[in-house]
């Protein structure tokens, strides 16, 4: 049964995935690890901008490694997830200083470097240096969970260990770039999360959740997911003519290294006929005299464990000083990396 979903996945790969990226049969480490690191919680549609926007500013490793920060973080705004893109600047100046600023070819180098785990690890092993290791992402598990009828949940301690194992047991070592390519193909194209192409499935007669009728039962549901809900009222308050109070985030937090206006978060949603009455508003502003001269409508923003709802408050008046935030024009602000939220408030505003 293995040898021959193995068999029949390669023959698919061969004369039926027409499926077409950017990165696919790239052989520079590189530009796989960059793909792949983009691709990580975000959809392929999405990542594509991004990638070829990665490799027009930062062409190669050494690029990447000496650039600043802030116009890293600016070409990833918008991504979400930026641990990410931390963890990318830091194996980048991990392998210049290590690694003479080549991408080292081993599987235990490449698992060290900030950012990459074990199915990315694999990935690169495999398509940059054709060493047999197997990946595992969430399109392998659903084939592989339909295909056998495998009900552990895969984020189990005994689900990651039967998928890993099975993965493994299944990859066709001659060929492991061409394998892994394909059942990741696979699980996008024909045995999607919903409404799966089974008619048109090679595996179709040896598929125990066809054949049982499991398919919209696996891979086993995971514990719905709890966020936590914050809400942020962001204060722009000019520090002189076309200049605006900004900060960075520099706290162990979401959004770490991005820029955000004046910060107040009360821990609970407040009324926008309240926000001027409270303490944090009279003693940074009201005591300066400043009032309120515009509060924006409630926006939100979803994260994996949060749910961030936020209002933008401008003030009128200005503030000449305002310690741990530097004043940034108008103009220089389209340079600065900003969380999608925030981001898209600015796109919306053209006189600020």
């Amino acid at each position: 049964m293995k040898i021959d979903f193995t068999k029949k996945l390669l023959k698919w790969d061969r004369e039926q995935n027409f499926r077409s990226m950017p990165w696919k049969k790239e052989a520079s480490p590189y530009r796989i690890w960059l793909s792949e690191i983009i691709l990580q919680q975000t959809r392929v549609e999405q990542g594509m901008g991004y990638y070829k926007k990665f490799l027009s500013a930062f062409p190669t490793i050494k690029a990447l490694a000496n650039a600043p920060e802030k116009e890293i973080f600016k070409c990833w705004e918008g991504l979400g997830y930026y641990s990410r893109c931390r963890n990318l600047i830091a194996a980048a100046k991990k392998i210049v200083a290590d690694h003479q600023g080549r991408f080292p070819s081993s599987y235990a180098d490449i698992r060290a470097l900030p950012g990459i785990g074990p199915y990315t690890a694999a990935a690169i092993s495999s398509f940059a240096f054709g060493q047999p290791y197997a990946v595992v992402d969430g399109n392998v598990i659903r084939v592989l969970a339909r295909y056998f009828g495998i009900n552990t949940p895969p984020g189990s301690s005994a689900g990651k260990k039967l998928f890993d194992v099975l993965a493994g047991e299944l990859l066709d070592k001659n060929q492991p770039a061409a394998y892994n390519q394909a059942i990741m193909d696979f699980g996008a194209t024909i045995c999607k999360p919903r409404r799966p192409l089974c008619s048109a499935c090679i595996q179709l007669k040896s598929c125990q959740a066809f054949q049982n009728g499991w398919t919209n039962e696996l891979p086993s549901k995971q514990t719905a997911l709890v966020r936590r809900k914050r809400w942020f009222y962001y204060f722009i308050v000019e520090a002189d003519k076309n200049k605006y109070w900004v900060r960075k985030r520099t706290e162990k937090d979401i959004w770490q290294n991005l820029y955000e206006f004046v910060l107040w978060e009360p821990g609970k949603f407040i009324p926008q006929d309240r926000i001027g009455e409270n303490a944090f508003f009279q003693d940074h502003f009201g005591n300066q005299g400043l009032q309120i001269r515009q509060i924006s409508s409630p926006v939100q923003q979803f994260l994996t464990h949060q749910s961030i709802t936020g209002c933008f408050v401008h003030l009128s008046h200005t503030l000449t000083k305002f310690p741990g935030y530097q004043a940034v024009s108008k103009k220089q602000l389209q340079a600065f990396p900003f969380p999608k939220m925030i981001a898209e408030y600015i796109a919306s505003l053209p006189p600020l």
